[in-house]
């Protein structure tokens, strides 16, 4: 089966009405408007930090009510699926308002610790794979398209630049908390 050729993808950053003031924190943390480059970019980055992490590291968490570094990864993919399925469902026109999620209960019933650091870095990888094939796909149109996410409306171009800047958010706490605080063996 010949590649097809990826549609062209609008450079534009998303306004501050495309999105709620809650998720300003993400979207402002993402540079320029190639929002799929970053997406590219954060795959790579985040799979060769964890891949550098022992099973051990994977369990540490730097205070006590704060998650593990794999509940942390586990988080990420979770919350990245939910928003994928958001746009998803806004590219495809879908109007039905969509519910939001409490991220704490997902990650206490996430298992997340109960499975290898590997693992869960593999899972992030198929994860940003499944994001990425679903924006490459999508028309300009669709980019622009508007729904009901959590009482708030928002665009499938805000939802990208969410998905992007809620990883580098996790990303820079598990740089800067996690990682310096890691007893060595």
């Amino acid at each position: 089966m010949p590649d097809m050729p990826l549609k062209p993808v609008p450079l534009l950053r998303p306004q501050p009405t495309e999105y709620a003031s809650y998720y300003e924190k993400y979207v402002s943390l993402v540079p320029g408007t190639d929002v799929l480059g970053v997406l590219e970019a954060q795959q790579m980055l985040m799979t060769q930090l964890l891949a550098a992490r022992s099973e051990r590291e994977g369990n540490f968490r730097y205070a006590p009510d704060k998650w593990t570094v794999k509940e942390l990864v586990g988080h990420i993919s979770d919350t990245e699926r939910v928003f994928t399925y958001r746009a998803l469902r806004i590219s495809r026109a879908d109007t039905t308002p969509m519910e939001g999620f409490e991220q704490d209960d997902y990650v206490k019933n996430g298992g997340f610790n109960d499975r290898t650091l590997a693992d869960l870095t593999d899972e992030f990888d198929q994860v940003r794979n499944a994001t990425l094939a679903l924006y490459q796909g999508l028309g300009g149109e669709a980019w622009a398209r508007r729904g009901v996410a959590n009482k708030n409306e928002v665009t499938v171009r805000a939802l990208a630049y969410i998905i992007a800047g809620h990883e580098l958010h996790h990303r820079r706490i598990l740089e800067e908390k996690y990682l310096p605080a890691i007893p060595r063996a």
